[in-house]
This record gives C-alpha cells, structure tokens and sequence, in this order.
C-alpha cells in the first residue's frame, strides 16, 4: 500500500515522499480514508505509530477545498483545532502542519503556556485555519477574546488520555462548548480505558474505530537488559556504560525533577555533557534541550515522566532507566521510544535492590524475564538489605542454575532496519 491509494491529493501524497515517506503505517492507512470520509474517529495508538500524520495529511487535505489567500484575518478563520497535552508535543504537531503543509494555502500556528503571551496573540489575530493549543493557553486566550472556535470544523484530541492524566478534562468540556455542534471528532489515545471511552461518548458521534497493536507487543524489537547494582553507584555505572560502550543520543528516565537534575549535573561534572527537562525547566530551556539533544551536541537528556510525554525523537537509539518508574506501563511507555517502525533499539535498566519488586511487577506486565547482566567493576553488594522504596523493598534475584542469568552482548545497537515512519 502506498500513500496515493488512500486519496490523498497528489501534492500532498509528493510532500510526504520528499519527506522519504513512501509506505504509510498501519494506524495511517486505516485512518486517513475514514477522515477523508467524514467519519468521526477513535484511534488507539501511542507515540511512534505515525499518528500525527494520520490526522495532519485528511486535515490538509479536507481543509484546502476552502483556502484563500486573501490578507483578511476575518477570512481565516479557525477550522481546525488540535489539542494536545503538552508544550512539546504542541511544537511537534505544529512542525508536522508546516512540514506537510507546505504546499497548502492553509495558515497555522501553535499556542501553550510557559512562554510570553503577546506573540501567540498577534499569530491568532492575523487569522489561522489550523489551531494546535494545550488546553490551559488556548483558554487563556479566548479569556482575552483573541480566539474565536465558532467556526471550528474539525476537532482533534491528541493523546486524550495523557489529558486526561493531567486533569485537562474540565479544560477540556469548557473548550468543546465554544464549538460547533456540527463538527468532526478525532480522539487519539494510547489505550481504550474506561475513562477514554466514556469521554468519546460525550464527544464522538457514531464512530469508526482504529486499534493498532500496543507498544508492549513489539516489544521484541527493543533489546531489554537489566544491570543489576548498588544504590549509591549508579551514577558511576551509568558514566561507565556511556563511555564505555560510546553511547549517543541516550534519554534516561528518573522518577523525580530532584534525582534528574542531581543526576544530569553529576554526568556533565564526569565530562558527559547532559542535561535535565522537567516542569522546572523554563520553556526556552526545554527546546534549547531537546533541539541539542536531537543536533548530538547534548550527548544524554534526563527526564521525568511527565517531562517526556509528548517528545518524539526519531531514531533514538538507547534509553537507560536510571529508576524503574512506580507503573509498570510506564516502562512501557519508556521503552517504546526507541525500536520504532521496523527498527531496533536497546533499553537498559540500572536496578539496585530496593527496586526488585518494580522490576517484578515490569516482568509480570511483559509476561517474560528481562534479561540481566553483572558488569565488570560493578558488582553489586549480595548481602546489602533492601530499604523502603515508597513502600517496596526487595532483594536481587537469586542465582540458582546457569539458565538464569543472561550475559547478552553488551555492544549497543548500532543497526537501525527498516523504512522512516512519517510522524
């Protein structure tokens, strides 16, 4: 199948071969024909499955049918809206818009919070077709009257339940009341949970419904080790493994804004140049972040789980969990960031004794042992006792036959297979 085939308009179907898209994904090609079609949409799929273009490519392509050129702000007026969870994955959208939209006289842009309010004003008062918001800004501005959804055409909520996490839903129900009664409905989300589903109830009207397998079943492109170590010489481990085995462009996961940042500040006295994101950090110093890590001149990029919802970074060849998080599905959501559309990718995980049982719980959700390794220099202290972890404590897993403990090759993937995903 290619991208001709599910209708698309010729120009667009060329921007997204001269991007080096040439297949589309599973969510894109069962997707576009049916936002092509009118159809309003629920679509389970998580970050890496080429969702954003399956609702940008019909969005650009429905819309265009009325573009104009004239210099009238009152003749642009917004027709679709995108709402997203976070800043970053705001910008990321907006990228996509212009990148596909290149050809399309269709204007956009992009508001959300922790930046100056002005610009996004004057952008909004020149008129814009395609609107991509966080909840809390676009509210903002439609208190200051700078943004009129009255003639809203197509309404998109991307990873409505990362939203939903984050208590947007009142934001949310204040948002679609401004809108149009007849309008078209696009929710995407990484799971169909009960609370997903009831909010497409209130909002979608007679659906088609689009499922693509979730990250925990492709797993297996994804190498998985665990390190096995002491508490207090993570740091150094992680240092080690990043110079020793020449890692790049790592993202390693902490649970709190207070260990990323001690830890980003510990590797970069090491001569590893790293840095923190987390909701502390400043917007300006979010992108400068991100936009270094993706370039390489930031070698690794520490976060929160809440800090990364929404990065997507194309090609990323490692993650490191320095803490396993508190959910198991959030390691999946770890993870899955890396082993994207036919690629590999390697996730490791630095696993000291207080953290048995998360590792437990992760094997329990992945229906399978994670494979595990002692690296030389750093073996961990056997007869060391477990401390309360948030109420958990464990102890390393036992040794009791050779079977049980994977030496698998500690040289990082560096052979990434398979055809780009446009995003």
């Amino acid at each position: 199948m290619t991208f001709d085939s599910l209708g698309l308009s010729a120009d667009l179907v060329r921007t997204v071969a001269e991007e080096g898209y040439l297949t589309p994904t599973p969510v894109q090609a069962e997707a576009i024909p049916l936002v092509l079609g009118g159809r309003d949409l629920l679509a389970a799929a998580q970050t890496g499955t080429g969702k954003t273009a399956a609702f940008v490519l019909p969005i650009l392509d429905r819309l265009r049918a009325h573009a104009n050129t004239s210099f009238s702000p009152a003749r642009h007026p917004v027709r679709a809206l995108i709402l997203v969870p976070t800043r970053e994955l705001a910008v990321q959208v907006d990228e996509s818009v212009q990148t596909y939209g290149r050809t399309v006289p269709l204007r956009s842009t992009v508001v959300y919070g922790g930046v100056p309010i002005e610009p996004q004003t004057k952008a909004l008062r020149a008129g814009v077709e395609i609107l991509v918001a966080t909840p809390g800004r676009l509210l903002d501005h439609i208190g200051q009257r700078g943004v009129n959804l009255g003639q809203v055409e197509i309404l998109v909520l991307d990873e409505a339940d990362r939203m939903l996490d984050m208590g947007f839903l009142p934001d949310i129900r204040k948002l679609i009341a401004l809108l149009p009664t007849n309008r078209q409905n696009l929710l995407f989300s990484a799971t169909f949970d009960e609370e997903i589903r009831t909010l497409s109830k209130t909002i979608l009207r007679d659906p088609a419904t689009v499922e693509v397998a979730p990250r925990n079943t492709a797993v297996e492109a994804v190498r998985q080790l665990v390190y096995p170590v002491d508490r207090d010489r993570k740091e150094a481990l992680l240092a080690h493994l990043v110079r020793t085995y020449d890692l790049q462009q790592v993202l390693v996961f902490t649970r709190t804004k207070l260990a990323a940042s001690r830890l980003a500040a510990r590797l970069d006295r090491d001569g590893i140049n790293a840095v923190a994101i987390h909701s502390d950090r400043s917007q300006p110093e979010r992108t400068r972040a991100l936009e270094g890590f993706k370039s390489g001149d930031i070698r690794v990029l520490v976060a929160t789980d809440v800090a990364a919802r929404g990065l997507d970074i194309e090609d990323l060849p490692v993650v490191v969990n320095f803490e396993l998080p508190w959910n198991p599905q959030d390691y999946i959501h770890r993870i899955g960031r890396t082993g994207r559309a036919g690629a590999t990718g390697e996730a490791i995980s630095l696993v000291c004794i207080d953290e048995v049982d998360l590792l437990r719980g992760v094997q329990r959700l992945l229906r399978m042992a994670v494979p595990w390794t002692v690296e030389e220099g750093f073996v961990p202290d056997r007869d060391a006792e477990p401390r309360p972890l948030g109420g958990l404590a464990g102890r390393l897993p036992a040794r009791s036959g050779p079977g049980e403990r994977h030496h698998a090759a500690r040289k990082p993937i560096r052979q990434r297979a398979g055809a780009r995903t446009a995003r």
